[in-house]
């Protein structure tokens, strides 16, 4: 098989060529969009799901369909070190750009009120803005408002600030969508903020929506932040792929190069991969390279397999259990030995369970717990319960001894 033709992309955030088992989601985010362009009212959106059952690729695609729709974009990561306004700010600058509104009187009087809300950056509520050198300065070239967005309290401002951009859209006949991906990692007074304001574009009927994605533990942190954030969001669980769907992820690319695979080859991939498209594209892009010729077979699937473990144990698991510190990976042991079967098919164990497995007192471990969780490693969507964010990570662990 020629190398050079192998269309699998197993990348961070990639798009494989073939989006499958993702259909429903797309056309669910097209009625969402269309709902909204007629001034229906629509709940913004959260994609949940373990690292590698491509959020970020889902997110990429929905944000292209608001592209085609005319719709103003803008996107960001979010850090747990970094406050919400500088992203957001330069996001909400290029969405507000592809708009391409012609009545630049008006839209230079949101930008003006976009940059006063940037420079805030860094500051806190009650306090004098720094001096103009000391301040940071977007890359907006208008006047920075007074009286808008700038009291330096984040929920305030970005209340006030969504509201403008979301009049200016919807003067113009567009909308507005922000997407934010790694939202769990934003700190709890921009949670709040972002909750406020969606809360308060829902009650006006203003057409901008947020499409956040992160782990299976983002819905409890918008909850803590604000009790209506279950009403306000609408949850969609991104899961791995049925066998259908795995087949149809490896076969049309394949098939698009004039090559297939056997149904035991199939049978292979989807006992190795579990359906996660992450790993198929992984194990996609090894049986290809070993296969000799078409149809890849079983055997190729055999002979690609070390390699694309090899491949996984550096790229996908090793990076991570390389950010932890000596504690945190016995603790990690520590949840790979204990974890087990749960009633809606994650791997979860005990807190309690760790400290007994490991002979400690449970407030012994809390800080290498914490650490994790702050390493987004594991997560805990239930209080006294942790679990791997990363699928097969308890099986990588406990097979590398």
């Amino acid at each position: 098989m020629d190398p050079i033709r192998n269309p699998y992309a197993p990348g961070a955030g990639q798009r494989p060529p073939e989006l499958a088992g993702r259909d429903s989601e797309l056309r669910s985010f097209d009625v969402v969009l269309e709902r909204i362009s007629r001034g229906r009212p629509e709940r913004s959106l959260v994609l949940t799901g373990l690292r590698g059952v491509g959020k970020t690729v889902l997110l990429n695609s929905m944000r292209s369909t608001a592209v085609r729709r005319g719709w103003g974009t803008g996107k960001i990561e979010a850090r747990p070190d970094t406050d919400l306004r500088r992203p957001l700010s330069a996001a909400l600058h290029l969405a507000v750009r592809e708009l391409g509104l012609k009545d630049a009187d008006q839209r230079d009087q949101v930008l003006g009120t976009l940059k006063a809300f940037a420079m805030r950056s860094g500051q806190e509520p009650g306090k004098p803005p720094a001096k103009l050198r000391d301040r940071w300065q977007p890359g907006i070239d208008v006047p920075a408002t007074t009286g808008r967005a700038d009291t330096g309290d984040i929920e305030i401002d970005l209340v006030e600030l969504f509201t403008d951009i979301a009049g200016l859209a919807g003067d113009a006949g567009h909308g507005v969508a922000i997407f934010i991906d790694e939202m769990q990692d934003l700190r709890p007074d921009d949670v709040s903020a972002l909750c406020a304001a969606c809360h308060e574009l829902s009650q006006l009927g203003l057409p901008l929506i947020v499409v956040g994605a992160g782990l299976p533990h983002l819905p409890a942190v918008l909850s803590a932040s604000k009790s209506y954030s279950e009403r306000l969001f609408s949850y969609v669980r991104i899961d791995r792929l049925d066998r259908e769907q795995a087949d149809r992820a490896f076969r049309t690319p394949a098939i698009d190069e004039d090559a297939d695979y056997t149904i035991e080859a199939l049978d292979a991939l989807y006992e190795a991969t579990d359906g996660y498209p992450y790993f198929v594209q992984a194990y996609g892009k090894g049986a290809w390279d070993v296969a000799p010729k078409s149809p890849i077979t079983a055997d190729d699937v055999r002979v690609a397999s070390p390699g694309a473990q090899a491949e996984l144990a550096v790229g996908f698991f090793g990076s991570r259990y390389e950010r932890a510190t000596p504690a945190e990976r016995e603790y990690m042991r520590a949840v790979a030995d204990l974890e087990h079967d749960s009633e809606d098919g994650t791997l979860i164990v005990t807190t309690s369970s760790v400290a007994d497995h490991l002979k400690r007192k449970p407030q012994s471990l809390s800080p290498a717990r914490d650490g994790l969780l702050k390493k987004g490693l594991v997560y805990s969507a239930e209080r006294g319960r942790i679990a791997f964010t990363v699928p097969h990570f308890g099986r990588y662990l406990r097979s590398a001894g």
